[in-house]
């Protein structure tokens, strides 16, 4: 299955500055570990060390956030666009 990922401009130096890439996967955990084996590093920003999705790390599969999804069991239908989008903080 191919996925279109979208990717921050904070994780391009892992992707040669590339935006977005492919990856492929049917559930959102898959797609990452398969990004991960072709631009290694890049999984371990997106997931603390107990494996889930970093608090300041948003994820879309489509237009819809996972966290409210299935969270890293999202299916990933072929075709679909995941976005990793850092949270921004301010005031």
């Amino acid at each position: 299955m191919s996925i279109s990922v979208r990717i921050p401009t904070i994780l391009r130096p892992y992707t040669s500055g590339s935006s977005e890439v492919e990856a492929d996967g049917d559930t959102l955990a898959t797609v990452l570990d398969n990004l991960d084996a072709n631009f290694p590093g890049i999984k371990a920003r997106v997931l603390d060390d107990a494996g889930e999705l970093r608090r300041f790390v948003n994820v879309y599969v489509g237009n819809e956030d996972v966290r409210f999804l299935d969270g890293l069991a999202s299916p990933t239908p072929d075709g679909t666009q995941v976005s990793i989008i850092p949270a921004v903080a301010g005031g």
